[in-house]
């Protein structure tokens, strides 16, 4: 599977005619599942739209991916930031969620291979302590654009609102052992550009 991931900032009085003509040209790049919904309060750095595109292949975005991104270039539309990459979403129970999460990042690049896999593993245990996460994907990124060169994208379905801000951000694999990859006084940082963090409702599956 290959994956697209848009936040786009846009304008308060255009919002509304952005988020129908982004819409119409998600479903005009028939991916297989299409997500174009605003942001939620809580996002950070996330934009005001959240675009979530998925593909069987890289052949079928790279043929829709110049009409799509052209969609993106109005003028009320203030900053894009986004990724693409292939890779394969884990199930996490049997439950749907109702809000997909998407976190964007950037590993220093001066940064250990070794460092860097252990990193990964951490974030790749977190849905093993926090069962509101109900669907989640761990990718390197393959092409990025926006305010840093990302390396890497975390995304998850969530039970509900509440399951992300409460028992994920709240939990001790977080706060007490994947923060301090983040945590610029912590010896162990390897995270230094501002992430985005960017989440929405989500009406149908994204990721299971």
């Amino acid at each position: 599977m290959y994956s697209v991931t848009r936040l786009v900032d846009v304008s308060d009085t255009e919002h509304d005619h952005v988020l129908g003509s982004v819409r119409a040209a998600a479903e005009a790049t028939r991916a297989r599942r299409q997500l174009v919904e605003p942001t939620l309060p809580g996002s950070r750095n996330g934009g005001d739209i959240l675009v979530h595109l998925r593909f069987d292949s890289i052949s079928q975005w790279l043929s829709a991916a110049g009409t799509f991104d052209a969609s993106l270039e109005a003028l009320s539309i203030t900053r894009v930031n986004g990724a693409a990459y292939s890779g394969v979403p884990t199930r996490n129970g049997s439950d749907a969620g109702t809000v997909y999460r998407t976190l964007l990042l950037r590993v220093q690049p001066d940064t250990d291979p070794g460092t860097v896999a252990r990193f990964e593993d951490e974030l790749r245990s977190m849905p093993r302590y926090i069962p509101a996460i109900r669907a989640w994907q761990l990718n390197r990124v393959d092409d990025a654009i926006g305010t840093a060169q990302w390396t890497h994208v975390f995304e998850q379905e969530f039970s509900d609102v509440d399951g992300l801000m409460g028992p994920y951000l709240m939990h001790p694999i977080h706060w007490a052992v994947v923060d301090r990859w983040f945590d610029p006084e912590c010896p162990d940082v390897i995270i230094r550009d501002r992430v985005c963090h960017s989440f929405c409702a989500m009406p149908r599956p994204v990721l299971s």
